[in-house]
C-alpha cells in the first residue's frame, strides 16, 4: 500500500517513522517533510495547503490512505474535498473539527452540554478585555480563538503579563486572524495531562494518556503554553479517572457533535486540567496534539495502518490496541529566543552519534538541508524520545542523547518529568 502524510513537522515524521514499520506499507509519500523525514520517505515539492495539486497527485500515485497531522487542514475542509473526489483520508469533516479549530465553538458546545470546563468570555474589544482581566484578576488564561503553529495561549501569573498578552493578540496581531476573537478564561490549579481517543464515528476506543511540561522554562514557568517535554503514561491518569474522563467529557462531547448534525471519525485529544480528582477540559485537538505522536508511538505495539484502516472502514470494534510494557520521556531541543527572534541555518552536529543509541528516536521538528548539512529551520528544532523500564531510565536515556546534539543557540529545559522523578 502507499500512504501520504501532509505536514513537516516532529508530528509528522513521528507517524511516518511509524507507519514505516508498517508489514501493509511499500511506499510512504510527506508533503513537505523535512530533513529526518527525507531518510525514510519520500517528500513531494506541493503546498500542504493546495488539496487539488494533492488530489492529483494522490490518483496519479495511486495513494491508499492520506493522513494530516496537523488540525488545521481539517479546518480548511481538506476531508470534505478528498471524500468527494473519492480520495480516502484520515480525519473529522471541516464542521466536526471545528471543536479543535475554534475555542469558542468548542467552549459553546461544553457550556450547552454540561461539560466540564473552566469558566470563560469571548471578547473582539482590547478594551473591553483588558476591563475584564483587571476585574477577575490573575493567574488567568488567554486564548486566542483559533489555534496557530504557536498556539495562541498564555497561561500568565500577574495581570500586567495578562495585558501584555491582549496586547500582542488584539493590537499587534502576532496571530493574524486567529486572534480576532480572544477566549479569556479562568486558571484551574491541577496537573494537566493529554487523553487521547480514536474513533471511528460508532466506537471509541482509548489509545493512551501523556503528561507535558506546557512552559517554556524550568520548573513550569513563563506564559508560553506549547510543549517543551512530555511522559507516557502520565501516573495520575489511573484506571477509574479514565473511566471518568470517558464519561464524563469524551462520550459526551463526541455524542454533543452527533446531535448537532456532525459526525465525528478519527483521532480526538483533548488536554486536561485534573484538579482534586476531577477533570477539566483545557482544549481539544481534533488530530494528535503538541508532541503527542512523538511521546506515545514509541510504546504503541499495534500496527498503526491498522488502526488508521479500522477508523476509515468503520471497524474500529474489531481490533485491539496494545502498548509496550515501558515509559517513554520526550525533550524538544529548541532554538534560544523560540518565542521571538531566532536564528535559523545552523548545523547540527550529533544527529549520527544518536543513531548507535538503542531505544532512542529522534524526530525533526523543524529542520532542512543546506547543501548536505542539516540546519535549523524554525524555533521548535528537534525532540528526542526515549524507551525505558521506567520513567527514570526512559527519562535518562533521553538527557544522555539530548546532550550529544549541538548547534548555535541551543536550548532545552532540564527538568522534564523531575515531577514525579
Amino acid at each position: 500500500m502507499k500512504v501520504l502524510v501532509i505536514g513537516g513537522g516532529g508530528k509528522e515524521h513521528a507517524i511516518v517513522w511509524k507507519l514505516f514499520q508498517s508489514r501493509h506499507i511499500n511506499r510512504i509519500y510527506c508533503c513537505p517533510g523535512n530533513a529526518g523525514i527525507a531518510e525514510i520517505a519520500e517528500c513531494i515539492d506541493v503546498s500542504p495547503n493546495d488539496f487539488l495539486a494533492i488530489i492529483d497527485f494522490v490518483k496519479y500515485e495511486w495513494v491508499d490512505l492520506t493522513i494530516v497531522g496537523h488540525g488545521e487542514f481539517f479546518s480548511k475542509g481538506i476531508v470534505d474535498v478528498f471524500e468527494n473526489e473519492g480520495c480516502r483520508v484520515l480525519g473529522p469533516g471541516k464542521t466536526a473539527s471545528r471543536l479543535g479549530s475554534s475555542r469558542v465553538f468548542a467552549k459553546d458546545l461544553m457550556r450547552l452540554y454540561r461539560i466540564p470546563t473552566a469558566e470563560s468570555k469571548v471578547f473582539t474589544s482590547y478594551l473591553h478585555a483588558q476591563d475584564y482581566v483587571r476585574l477577575k484578576g490573575a493567574p488567568i488564561v488567554i486564548k486566542t480563538e483559533r489555534s496557530s503553529d504557536e498556539n495562541g495561549v498564555f497561561m500568565v501569573s500577574r495581570v500586567e503579563e495578562a495585558i501584555d498578552a491582549l496586547r500582542l493578540i488584539m493590537k499587534d496581531k502576532i496571530f493574524g486572524e486567529a486572534g480576532k476573537r480572544v477566549v479569556v478564561e479562568e486558571s484551574i490549579n491541577g496537573e494537566m495531562v493529554s487523553f487521547i481517543v480514536v474513533t471511528d464515528g460508532k466506537t471509541i476506543v482509548p489509545l493512551t494518556g501523556l503528561h507535558k511540561h506546557k512552559r517554556i522554562f524550568n520548573g513550569d514557568t513563563g506564559s508560553s503554553a506549547v510543549s517543551k517535554g512530555a511522559y507516557s503514561p502520565s501516573p495520575i491518569l489511573t484506571k477509574e479517572l479514565e473511566t471518568v474522563i470517558m464519561e464524563k467529557i469524551i462520550r459526551p462531547t463526541l455524542k454533543a457533535l452527533n446531535s448537532e448534525g456532525m459526525q465525528y471519525k478519527g483521532v480526538l485529544s483533548a488536554d486536561l486540567i485534573i484538579n482534586k480528582g476531577k477533570p477539566y477540559v483545557f482544549e481539544f485537538n481534533c488530530s494528535f496534539g503538541d508532541l503527542e505522536t512523538q511521546t506515545i508511538l514509541p510504546r504503541l505495539k499495534t500496527d498503526f495502518m491498522d488502526i488508521s484502516l479500522a477508523i476509515i472502514e468503520e471497524r474500529l470494534s474489531d481490533i485491539d490496541i496494545e502498548w509496550k510494557q515501558e515509559a517513554s520521556v520526550c525533550i524538544v531541543i529548541l532554538s534560544r529566543g523560540y518565542s521571538g527572534k531566532y536564528d535559523r541555518g545552523a548545523a547540527i552536529t550529533g544527529l549520527d552519534r544518536i543513531k548507535a543509541m538503542k531505544d532512542v528516536f529522534v524526530f525533526h521538528e523543524g529542520t532542512s538541508f543546506n547543501n548536505e548539512d542539516i540546519v535549523t529551520s524554525c524555533g521548535r528544532v528537534i525532540s528526542i524520545t526515549a524507551t525505558g523500564a521506567d520513567l527514570q531510565d526512559a527519562k535518562l536515556k533521553a538527557y544522555s542523547a539530548v546532550e550529544k546534539i549541538h548547534f548555535e543557540g541551543i536550548y532545552y529545559r532540564p527538568d522534564i518529568g523531575n515531577n514525579i522523578l
